[in-house]
């Protein structure tokens, strides 16, 4: 079994988060150090530590993550302009938290995909 996140605790309520959405599925927040005007964590409730770890018995929860995504880009007022997606996996990836998350950001023109 994954060692427990301290997104567990945030789902459950247990630490206090700034929750945004949450349904049966997924819980999203805002991030604690935002690197955005909008920069929001939307996590599946189940711990699936990487995109490493996923199984098809996971789909629903994913594809929800998308919905729960626009949903909250639009109720934040930055779906016309835009935002971006991001999921990071491991190390090399940037993955800090072993509870696979994607952070919308927006708000303002994020350049480039990648440092040079």
């Amino acid at each position: 079994m994954p060692q427990e996140t301290i997104f567990s605790k945030i789902i459950r309520r247990e630490i206090p988060a700034d929750i945004v959405y949450q349904d049966e599925l997924v819980t999203a927040f805002r991030d604690i150090s935002p690197q955005a005007p909008t920069h929001i964590l939307i996590i599946p409730n189940r711990l699936i530590p990487t995109v490493n770890d996923v199984s098809p018995t996971d789909e629903q929860a994913l594809g929800r993550l998308f919905v729960a995504a626009a949903k909250i880009a639009k109720a934040q007022g930055i779906d016309t302009d835009g935002y971006r997606l991001i999921v990071n996996c491991n190390q090399h990836g940037g993955q800090e938290v072993f509870h696979l998350h994607m952070h919308l950001l927006g708000g303002k023109q994020l350049g480039a995909m990648l440092a040079k």
